[in-house]
């Protein structure tokens, strides 16, 4: 079991808990305030635990909240990314992924895809992407867009929870 390297979350304040683990979750500090707010102990110093105990909130937040979670995301090679206003993690995890390197053509069937999928579902097309290439990225927006809404809805709060596992692991 994997412990964090740098800090204990069962002994952080909640000023302090806020602050390293609120962007864990997309602009939606809420996540690392309710999980404070549950009590921690000994055991939420592993990653696995921590990360257990954050899904879980977010799995048992209404709709409502869950949906302003999903918002939050920026489109994968969007207009976020090409103006550089993304977060230092999103940035990251999409030049991981090889979409900064995107050719015109790319970029545009990104473009594409996102416009489709916004259209079709009402939120960002989500997706952990570290360990993927864009090709791959590519390939699951294809066969994502003939999903119903709920099937991506609940699709986009797992990728959600997969993303949040890798930033935890990171820190």
């Amino acid at each position: 079991m994997t412990e964090f390297r740098f800090c204990k979350p069962s002994e952080m304040a909640r000023s302090e808990f806020v602050s390293h683990f609120g962007d864990v979750y997309e602009h939606s500090p809420w996540v690392a305030e309710s999980v404070f707010d549950q009590g921690l102990n000994d055991q939420d110093n592993v990653v696995a635990n921590l990360h257990l105990k954050m899904a879980e909130t977010l799995l048992g937040a209404e709709k409502t909240k869950q949906l302003a979670l999903i918002n939050a995301h920026p489109d994968l090679a969007g207009r976020a990314a090409i103006n550089g206003e993304l977060t230092a993690a999103s940035t990251a995890e999409q030049a991981g992924a090889g979409i900064d390197q995107c050719s015109a053509e790319e970029f545009k069937t990104f473009t594409t895809y996102n416009d489709s999928y916004k259209s079709r579902f009402n939120f960002p097309f989500i997706m952990a992407v570290k360990g993927a290439n864009r090709y791959q990225i590519l390939e699951s927006f294809e066969k994502r867009l003939g999903n119903d809404s709920d099937t991506e809805f609940a699709t986009a709060i797992q990728e959600i929870n997969k993303i949040a596992l890798f930033r935890l692991r990171d820190m």
